[in-house]
């Protein structure tokens, strides 16, 4: 069997065309296949499936082009059209699961003969039927179609808001004293004397960690938190109320519950009492952690009862300077941009058995993007693109963007990682999120092999996907490892004493970190359900109840919270994907993180499946044991 090629990408002048021609041909595929399903469907259940699936290739090629290119490509005609094109492939999806026509000819097949995984098409073919409202009456199906086209509307103009709002502080250079000297290097002053720092992760974040004025590095946290803001307010409003039509009209108490129930956590109820679970395990640690950054600022704050985000970065930086002598700027001295970024290709390599061939004259949208394709025993299995600084127009945050599904003998997997770093040095947290999206990326790889659109890559249940990626984190803070690629600029490892005291450094927070994570949490369920009409006063009430940090008068967080379009009510599934990450990473003996056998059996049974079997099982076949809390507990705990 010849393999399948990879992708044949415009050239950025090209884009735009390229895009609604593909839009086009990928779309009309899909009705004719359709068509034909209704029209005259095969006699056995195997071969509907087949054709089906084929249609779910063509509409899935069409999405995740458009996806990508609407959020990294250079040129805005190109991103609207790409964004046109997501539009419609909804549009039309929307149409499928709501055809009476169709959902009879799947009703009326047989499971019998059907391997597991092919069943459990069939029966997720016809959940996805039901969910849509396809047994209601023509009204009621007329305006679930027009809320989920204007579901994918707000979602892209929620997330074009947050993309294009890149604020700007303008400030003396005397002011940004303690900022590392690689980062002064590349931000002179302007022709006024002053430096611009803008609100991307590369400038605002080291900032906030490093700034010693005070008043610079509150500046800059205001203008961070009120991105998106007054605009996306109105949008997330209308964002929950459609979810929650949407919901009630398929029969779902509320948009939680509809959106749980094809989760590892199925009841919608049970997000909150999973996160009070974790606020509660988190109080003490949160506490302990609490009483040392408040010591650390009152010693500059003396009358300080609390403190906020505006200055909790620079003092968890002297907290870990002081207590466990680790300067956060001695340390990024270690991680040069291009050495780790080949430090990751080789730790990946070596861990999943594969390897990584440069294709440097590969078309790629922007001179920033690196591509290479991704071998196994000498066989191409897939192709990675990684887009990895920012740039004007481009996506704020770190993700894997899907850019082909891998199918066995049809198609070629093929993945980006979008991410926002540095040129030159890189602090370790960086490191750890490159790592992380990384794992989402080897994910969809791996799981490019098997026969199903529905099952390639990433498509386990939700709250699962970020499992693998967390797990693969533990591998950037292990001193062996990071020996092979951190150095410092005269060639020196990074020492092994000093990644144990980063170790040591970075445990301190985790309580605190927890609850953060807990008040995002709670926000993105509780949002949802009670739909307050006061975002921002709700968003405060849920702060103080979870956050261990004060509310900023005159910010918005939530209206640049990203996750809330993507996520919805379900961020929760970061910290339930944590837990499982911990039980996972409990099999691989530390001593030896690459011992063949736990990592192979950890790619063959937990990521080359992708969703073909529930999360839990796949998590069970490898531990030998269903997952369990106490892992995450005891981390937590120490």
């Amino acid at each position: 069997m010849t393999a399948p090629a990879p992708l044949s990408l415009p050239s950025a002048d090209d884009a735009q065309e390229w895009v609604a021609a593909r839009t086009r041909h990928g779309l009309a595929a899909a009705r004719e296949l359709a068509e034909g399903l209704r029209a005259d469907p095969p006699a056995a259940t195997i071969d509907l499936l087949r054709q089906w699936d084929e249609v779910s290739r063509h509409l899935s090629n069409v999405a995740a082009a458009g996806s990508l290119l609407a959020n990294v490509h250079p040129l805005e005609d190109a991103r609207t059209t790409s964004e046109q094109a997501e539009v419609e492939v909804d549009r039309y999806v929307t149409e499928l699961k709501q055809d009476r026509r169709l959902y009879e000819v799947f009703a009326a097949a047989s499971p019998d003969g059907l391997d597991p995984v092919a069943a459990r098409l069939l029966t997720k073919t016809l959940d996805d039927f039901r969910r849509a409202g396809v047994d209601l009456d023509d009204e009621t199906r007329a305006r679930l179609a027009r809320i989920n086209e204007r579901l994918t509307e707000v979602g892209q103009e929620f997330g074009r808001n947050i993309r294009d709002d890149v604020r700007t502080v303008r400030v003396t250079p005397d002011r940004l004293a303690g900022m590392p000297q690689d980062w002064l290097d590349a931000h002179p002053a302007g022709d006024d004397g002053l430096v611009t720092v803008t609100t991307d992760y590369p400038d605002s974040v080291p900032v906030r960690m490093f700034a010693h004025d005070a008043a610079v590095r509150r500046e800059v946290t205001v203008a961070f938190l009120q991105r998106g803001w007054p605009q996306n307010e109105p949008l997330l409003h209308e964002l929950f109320a459609l979810r929650e039509e949407l919901a009630t009209l398929v029969g779902y108490a509320d948009w939680a519950s509809y959106d749980a129930d094809v989760k590892m956590i199925k009841k919608g109820p049970a997000i909150p009492e999973f996160i009070d679970r974790i606020a509660d395990a988190a109080a003490e640690p949160m506490r302990r952690d609490l009483e040392l950054l408040l010591e650390r600022y009152r010693r500059d704050v003396p009358d300080a009862a609390s403190i906020d985000s505006a200055d909790a970065l620079y003092y968890e930086e002297l907290v870990r300077q002081e207590r466990h002598d680790v300067d956060a700027q001695q340390v990024r001295t270690y991680f040069d941009f291009a050495r780790v970024r080949q430090g990751l290709l080789d730790v990946t390599s070596r861990l999943f058995g594969i390897s990584y061939d440069a294709v440097p004259d590969a078309v790629v949208w922007h001179d920033d993007v690196t591509a290479y394709d991704v071998l196994r025993d000498g066989a191409r299995i897939g192709r990675i693109y990684l887009d990895l600084h920012p740039r004007e127009g481009k996506y704020k945050h770190a993700a894997q963007f899907t850019l082909a599904d891998g199918l066995a003998g049809r198609q070629l997997a093929e993945g980006v990682l979008v991410c926002n770093f540095s040129r030159g040095l890189m602090e370790h947290d960086h490191v750890v999120t490159l790592f992380h999206e990384f794992g989402h990326l080897v994910h969809h790889v791996l799981a490019g092999a098997g026969e199903w659109t529905r099952f390639s890559g990433v498509a386990t249940e939700w709250d699962f996907v970020e499992a693998p990626s967390q797990m693969l984190e533990e591998w950037a803070w292990d001193a062996d490892v990071l020996r092979t690629f951190a150095v410092s600029p005269s060639g020196s490892p990074i020492p092994a004493d000093l990644v144990e005291r980063m170790r040591a450094a970075d445990d301190f927070g985790k309580g605190y970190q927890a609850r953060t994570q807990m008040f995002y949490a709670a926000m993105s369920y509780w949002f949802h359900t009670s739909r307050p009409d006061d975002l921002t006063a709700a968003m405060r009430e849920l702060q103080e109840r979870y956050s261990p940090f004060a509310y900023i008068d005159g910010t918005h967080m939530f209206a640049s919270f990203g996750h809330l379009s993507g996520y919805s009510s379900a961020y929760y599934t970061y910290m339930w994907s944590l837990v499982i990450a911990k039980d996972l990473f409990s099999a691989f003996d530390p001593a030896d993180l690459f011992d063949p056998v736990v990592a192979g059996r950890y790619r063959d049974r937990v990521l080359a499946p992708g969703g073909s079997r529930d999360a839990a099982d796949l998590v069970a076949d490898f531990l030998g044991r269903p997952y369990t809390f106490d892992a995450y507990a005891a981390w937590l705990a120490r």
